[in-house]
């Protein structure tokens, strides 16, 4: 594949993985949550001067085509591993937001030959008592913004504003969610113990604000992966790459770079 910024090529005809791929450099997967890969595209275009970064559409979002053999988060997990394995990458650092945290997960479980690190941007996943992961599916899409960001008035999206087909793949892309999301909605209530196997350095950032899933959720998270370092980004929601891009970039240059001790400036 060309690195060339913004080139959008798909990688696997075999598993119909489409994939666009940014700049040049060490290979970073980034893998987006519930909103699709818009929610992350912007923070991979600051990346692409210091990553090969590649951002794939889950099956099943953006109007991709969803495989019968992939139901599960783990079988997306697994169709990137494969995707990843046929190109010949290792040392790849992954970045996953909300549920793309959770496959990220996944990857660093059953893949850790080829990761070099994991960054956890507010995942979903996993069950702790006493905090829900909220069903954005039940929330009318206009009030989503105001759980999802500290500051919702700079995000916030009127529906009824956009054209018929942007509707419509916001809908689909919900329907998509619910699949994934299974019975237990985003919360799979075995992978907090095979998380204990996670042997690749891992950073998890939570936004302070997040009313996605609140940072003592976070907290559970990242103690269950041994030796994760933990960090709250202030004055921040769900979506840290959209909200605090600059901090995002900070801790992911230090985490590259090798740092122990991740630090974020102070709002």
């Amino acid at each position: 594949m060309s690195t060339d910024l913004k080139q959008v090529a798909t990688v696997s005809g075999r598993h119909g993985i489409r994939m666009e791929q940014f700049g040049h450099g060490r290979p970073l997967l980034l893998l987006h949550g519930g909103g699709g890969p818009a929610t992350c595209r912007a923070f991979a275009e600051s990346a692409a001067d210091s990553f090969t970064v590649l951002l794939p559409a889950h099956p099943g979002f953006d109007g991709t085509q969803r495989p019968g053999g992939i139901e599960t988060v783990r079988d997306i997990a697994n169709a990137y591993a494969a995707v990843l394995a046929e190109a010949g990458l290792t040392d790849i650092i992954v970045v996953g937001s909300s549920m793309g945290g959770w496959i990220a997960a996944e990857l660093a479980i059953s893949f850790p030959h080829l990761l070099s690190g994991l960054i956890l941007l507010d995942p979903v996943g996993i069950e702790v008592e006493g905090q829900e992961v909220m069903n954005v599916n039940a929330i009318p899409p206009a009030e989503i913004a105001g759980y999802s960001y500290h500051r919702p008035e700079r995000f916030r999206v009127d529906p009824s504003a956009l054209s018929a087909e942007m509707r419509a793949a916001m809908q689909a892309n919900f329907a998509t969610l619910a699949h994934y999301a299974a019975d237990h909605y985003m919360q799979d209530p075995a992978l907090a113990g095979r998380l204990g196997g996670v042997d690749v350095p891992t950073l998890v950032l939570w936004g302070e604000s997040d009313r996605i899933v609140r940072p003592a959720y976070g907290r559970a998270f990242a103690d269950a992966i041994p030796g994760a370092t933990f960090r709250i980004i202030a004055e921040c929601g769900h979506l840290p790459q959209i909200e605090q891009p600059a901090m995002v970039r900070k801790a992911l240059v230090q985490f590259a770079a090798g740092l122990s001790d991740v630090s974020l400036p102070v709002c």
